[in-house]
């Protein structure tokens, strides 16, 4: 007879691996007044499918993609009047989703699973301090060890 009751379970604790350790810092940023030809040279130029627009603290105001330049531009044609003038604040998506540089790379894992997003801001305070992508998770995941899980 044991007079010990119910033992409870250890939790198992997810590994302290934050967005921070994995985030790209240098990200190609796009001011809210920049022309859509201007982005759109940039996003070709780079190889890039899109990036966080910020103001002039800095601060995160919107995101912009290539779906979103490629809609302005067909447009534009479809009625023939492209516009490469048109500044991105009037059609980049301001409802952004961010995470903080301190979330655990597993939950961020979940953020992108759930949400199907293809990048995240990083962002603490409003300012911009880089962006973590699908494949920086993956990364990060797949070079946790086993044990660790």
């Amino acid at each position: 007879m044991s007079f010990q009751g119910q033992q409870a379970k250890p939790e198992v604790d997810k590994p302290h691996i934050l967005v921070k350790d994995f985030m790209t810092k240098k990200v190609i940023s796009f001011r809210w007044n920049q022309t859509l030809g201007e982005v759109i040279e940039t996003l070709l130029e780079k190889g890039l499918s899109g990036g966080p627009v910020v103001d002039s603290n800095d601060d995160l105001v919107g995101i912009v993609s290539e779906g979103d330049c490629l809609k302005q531009l067909v447009k534009g044609k479809y009625f023939n009047n492209p516009s490469l003038g048109v500044s991105i604040s009037e059609f980049m998506d301001t409802d952004v989703k961010t995470v903080s540089q301190n979330l655990n790379i597993l939950d961020a894992a979940q953020m992108f699973l759930s949400l199907r997003l293809r990048r995240f801001p990083v962002v603490e305070d409003g300012k911009l301090l880089g962006q973590i992508s699908q494949k920086d998770i993956m990364r990060a995941v797949h070079n946790l060890k086993d044990n660790t899980w």
